[in-house]
């Protein structure tokens, strides 16, 4: 089977969410549900339908989870250096506003733009992979042709 690279905070992250689930989540839906049973006529009755459809997903999400945490690869930033690489924290500025950016090189089960996490198959990630300070990169991206020079690289 194919490693799943992830930083040691995204391992966390759902690793937390996986033991919630069985800890939390689990009982709860199946007291849900006994507790609509006791209703009577199950072919009716909407709580229960409602429970077993978030049994359904919960269970899902718990094998979803434990597949991808069998096979994570955890790496740490922190024992790398030199060129962009995974787990690489790169600062960029945008050639054409100006405007500087931030992101961390992660897997793609703990990418979030908005926090700075920059899925590593993301187009820009791939552009990236390689290069060093001072480079100069160009990706396609949704909103089109973007160019950004590195100023900085750090693993953290």
């Amino acid at each position: 089977m194919e490693k799943i690279p992830m930083t040691r905070a995204g391992f966390d992250l759902l690793d937390e969410e996986l033991r919630g689930l069985k800890a939390n989540d689990r009982p709860a839906v199946i007291r849900a549900i006994a507790e609509a049973r006791e209703h009577g006529d199950l072919s009716e009755n909407a709580e229960y339908h409602s429970a077993r459809e978030k049994q359904s997903f919960i269970e899902g999400r718990i094998k979803e989870l434990e597949g991808i945490l069998s096979r994570a690869e955890v790496i740490d930033p922190s024992k790398l250096s030199g060129s962009i690489k995974f787990g690489a924290r790169v600062t960029l500025v945008d050639e054409d506003t100006g405007e500087e950016k931030l992101f961390q090189l992660v897997g793609e089960q703990e990418a979030d733009l908005e926090r700075g996490l920059l899925n590593v198959r993301s187009p820009l990630a791939r552009a990236l992979i390689g290069k060093d300070e001072g480079d100069s990169v160009e990706v396609v991206t949704p909103g089109g042709q973007k160019s950004y020079e590195i100023l900085a690289i750090r693993y953290e």
